[in-house]
C-alpha cells in the first residue's frame, strides 16, 4: 500500500481553515452508524481497535474518501492542495493524489500472490477480470483468496492500492454484497440519505440507478460499518471453531471407560472384537472401529452447520472411516470417540457384544472450548522428524484426504459430490468458491512456513476441470 508519507503535505493540508472541518464530517460519517448500532462512543471504537490499527485503517479509508469530496461550493481537498502547494511534491506524488482524487473503493478478491512483487484483484461488485497490482508490503501477508476493500488506481504503467485497505472475512464480504444488492427496495427515507451522502444534486428516485462505481462512491462510509461490526462483535466474543465429524455432529472428545468384569480376561475380550467386522486390530491390545456403510447423512440443520464449519475425519488406507478407537488397559476397556452421538453409538454396541463381561462405564467429555482453555500457553511437542520428511507426510495426508472429498456429499454444494457439482454451470461456480473458501483457510489457520500454507491446491481445480475459475 501507498505509504502514509507520499500524502504527508496533502495530510497537514486538510487540516487548514474549511478543510479540518469537512474531513471531520466526513469522519464522522464513517463511524456514527457503527456508535448507533452497538451503543459504543467514539473513544470506544478507538480503544477497541486499538489506536495504531484504527489510524492504519479506518482513518485512512476516511481521509482517502474526503479526498475523492466535491463539497457543495465545488471545493475538492487535493484540486485545492495541487493548485497551491503542487510544486513542492515530486512529479511521481503528483500523479499518484490525481488518481486518488478519482478513486472508487470496491471489494477485491486476491490471488497470484508474489510475495514483495504483485498479486491479482477480481472487483466483487462490478466484475470484469483480475488486475494485477504492484505492491510490497501488503504482499506478504495476504493469502490467496482473501477478500479486501480498497481503492485500486493506476499511476503510469501500474495498478498500485490505497493506503486505506480494510481485510473483509467471507461472511462479512458476502452480507455486504447482499445489502448493495438491496438497494432497490430501501424506503424513501434511505434513498434521501444515499443522495444526500452521495454529494450530488439527485432525487431519491434515481440514486439506486447511479452507475456501479458513482454508486460504490457514493456509499464509501458503508465499507468501514460492516468492517467495524465483524470486528467488534469478534472482539466481543473471541469465535472458537466450529468443528464437527463427518455426520455433522459437534467435536466433543468422550472417553468412555469400562471396567472388566470379575474373571475376564484380555483374550475373551479380544476374541470379541476380532470376530467383528466393525473393529480392526491397530496393535496387540487396540483396535480402530470403523464405520461397515456410508457415514449417516447430516440433518438440515446439520447442513447448515457444516456450510461454516471445519470438518474432522480419519480414514484407513482403504478408505474405512474410523468412528473411534477401542483400547484394553489394565483392568479396563476404552473407548475414544469424538462426539456425543458416537459416544452413545459405541456403548450399545460394546455392550451388546461384550455383554456381562464388562461393567458399567465412567464417560468423560471435553469440549473444544476446554480443550483449548487446559492447553492455553502450553508449547506444542514436536516430533523429531526432518522437516522434508514432514512436509511430504502432510502433504500425502491432504492429497488423501481431498481425493476422497471429491467424492463425498458437500453440504455447501447441496449435498453433492464436487465432481458432481462441475456437471452444471451453476455447480462449477460453487465448486470454485468451494475451493477458494477451504484454500483461504488452511492459508490463514497455518503459520506461513508450514507444511500446510506450502500446500498446492491447483491439482484439484485441474482434476474437476475448472482452472480458468481459479482467478
Amino acid at each position: 500500500m501507498a505509504s502514509k508519507h507520499l500524502l504527508a503535505g496533502l495530510i497537514k493540508w486538510s487540516t487548514r481553515d474549511q478543510w479540518g472541518d469537512r474531513f471531520e464530517q466526513i469522519l464522522e460519517d464513517h463511524l456514527l452508524p457503527t456508535c448507533e448500532e452497538t451503543g459504543l462512543d467514539i473513544d470506544d471504537i478507538v480503544a477497541t481497535v486499538g489506536e495504531d490499527l484504527f489510524m492504519s485503517t479506518v482513518w485512512a479509508c476516511a481521509f482517502e474518501d474526503f479526498l475523492t469530496r466535491e463539497f457543495g461550493d465545488g471545493g475538492n481537498a487535493i484540486d485545492d492542495y495541487l493548485k497551491r502547494r503542487g510544486w513542492k511534491e515530486t512529479a511521481s506524488v503528483r500523479a499518484y493524489m490525481a488518481a486518488l482524487r478519482n478513486s472508487t473503493m470496491s471489494l477485491y478478491e486476491v490471488s497470484d500472490i508474489v510475495r514483495g512483487t504483485s498479486f491479482r484483484a477480481r472487483d466483487l461488485i462490478r466484475g470484469g477480470e483480475p488486475v494485477l497490482i504492484s505492491e510490497r508490503s501488503a504482499t506478504r501477508t495476504l493469502k490467496p483468496w482473501d477478500r479486501i476493500a480498497a481503492r485500486v488506481v493506476r499511476v503510469g504503467s501500474q495498478m498500485q492500492i490505497g493506503g486505506g485497505g480494510l481485510a473483509f472475512d467471507h461472511d462479512t464480504s458476502e452480507a455486504f454484497i447482499e445489502a448493495l444488492r438491496g438497494f432497490e427496495t430501501l424506503s424513501s427515507e434511505e434513498k434521501r440519505e444515499l443522495a444526500k451522502a452521495s454529494g450530488q444534486d439527485l432525487d431519491e428516485t434515481t440514486v439506486v440507478d447511479l452507475p456501479p462505481t458513482e454508486r460504490l462512491r457514493a456509499i464509501s462510509p458503508m465499507f468501514t460499518t460492516f468492517w467495524l461490526l465483524d470486528l467488534i462483535d469478534r472482539a466481543e466474543a473471541p469465535e472458537i471453531p466450529d468443528l464437527r465429524n463427518v455426520e455433522g455432529d459437534e467435536l466433543v472428545l468422550c472417553e468412555v471407560r469400562y471396567p472388566l468384569a470379575a474373571g475376564t480376561t484380555i483374550d475373551d475380550i479380544q476374541a470379541l472384537l476380532e470376530a467383528r467386522p466393525e473393529f480392526r486390530p491397530a496393535t496387540a491390545t487396540s483396535w480402530n472401529w470403523v464405520s461397515l456403510g456410508k457415514p449417516a447423512a447430516a440433518s438440515s440443520n446439520d447442513s447448515e452447520h457444516l456450510q461454516e464449519s471445519l470438518s474432522f475425519e480419519t480414514r484407513l488406507e482403504d478408505s474405512a472411516l474410523v468412528l473411534g478407537n477401542v483400547e484394553l488397559e489394565d483392568k479396563a476397556l476404552v473407548l475414544a470417540v469424538n462426539s456425543r452421538m458416537r459416544s452413545d453409538l459405541g456403548r450399545a454396541l460394546l455392550s451388546e457384544i461384550l455383554g456381562a463381561r464388562i461393567g458399567q462405564p465412567s464417560v468423560k467429555t471435553e469440549s473444544v472450548e476446554q480443550i483449548l482453555a487446559s492447553h492455553d500457553g502450553a508449547m506444542p511437542q514436536q516430533l523429531d522428524i526432518p522437516e522434508d520428511e514432514r512436509c511430504a507426510i502432510i502433504h500425502d495426508h491432504m492429497d488423501r484426504h481431498y481425493r476422497d472429498a471429491l467424492d463425498r456429499p458437500i453440504p455447501v454444494l447441496g449435498g453433492e459430490s464436487p465432481r458432481a457439482a462441475v456437471r452444471t454451470d451453476s455447480g462449477r461456480i460453487k465448486v470454485a468458491d468451494w475451493l477458494k473458501m477451504i484454500e483461504n483457510r488452511t492459508a490463514k489457520s497455518a503459520d506461513p512456513d508450514s507444511a500446510m500454507a506450502n500446500y498446492s491446491f491447483g491439482w484439484l481445480w485441474t482434476e474437476l476441470g475448472i482452472n480458468e475459475l481459479r482467478r
